[in-house]
């Protein structure tokens, strides 16, 4: 095979079976990019959102075991690795305990309203992987010290009067890193996100982005 020739399967801009040349600038170096934009321009990558344009999801009164808001699931022959999550809070009232969790385990949701994953690259293929977002709905598999993977966590209490920026309740935000969801969902798995505010007055915006592939892709046998 000649150099910086790769024989791929069907991807962005190449048919199957195709060899792309390596991009290189004019001084003739190569250009890259990191693993989860690659994964992007091939189509892999997916956003579960939370919340309409104007109207946020509600929060749990408490983070309750086997219930979420929101999820990814893949099931077995398919791989889902999350990439980000971000939240925003409006109505966070004054000492309120909020409660944020991200969390991976090996039993996909069984209940909750389906949502459809939304492309990463804008035209992109539909998932095979599937969603669900419903407040206090979504049903997973219960939380053991032995199974569960605990990806992102915060809690924090409000002891400020929230103030009113034209007429809402100005937003609070909370953003989790790539580097704070180190998980490879190996399917039957599933990424879940709770949120949770003891006065129950809490709504929030929230997306899970994630990249998903058939397990061979991540898995080699």
């Amino acid at each position: 095979m000649p150099l910086y020739e790769t024989k791929r399967g069907l991807a962005a801009g190449y048919g199957n079976g195709a060899t792309p040349s390596a991009r290189l600038t004019t001084l003739g170096d190569q250009v890259t990019c990191d693993f989860f934009t690659a994964m992007i321009l091939d189509g892999r990558g997916y956003q579960v959102r939370a919340g309409t344009i104007a109207t946020g999801l509600a929060a749990q009164d408490v983070i309750a075991d086997t219930v979420a808001e929101m999820c990814a699931d893949a099931a077995t022959g398919t791989t889902i690795i999350p990439v980000s999550f971000h939240i925003g809070l409006r109505g966070v009232a004054t000492t309120t305990t909020l409660q944020v969790a991200v969390k991976g385990v090996g039993a996909v949701s069984t209940a909750g309203t389906a949502f459809t994953p939304l492309p990463l690259r804008q035209g992109g293929s539909a998932s095979v992987s599937s969603a669900r977002v419903q407040a206090s709905t979504v049903t997973v598999t219960a939380e053991l010290d032995t199974t569960t993977r605990r990806l992102f966590e915060y809690e924090d209490v409000q002891t400020q009067t929230p103030t009113t920026v034209g007429g809402n309740t100005a937003l609070g935000s909370i953003a989790a890193s790539t580097q704070a969801l180190r998980y490879v969902g190996v399917g039957p798995a599933c990424v879940y996100v709770q949120v949770a505010s003891t006065t129950a007055q809490t709504l929030y915006f929230a997306t899970l982005d994630y990249i998903e592939g058939p397990t061979l892709l991540f898995v080699p046998s």
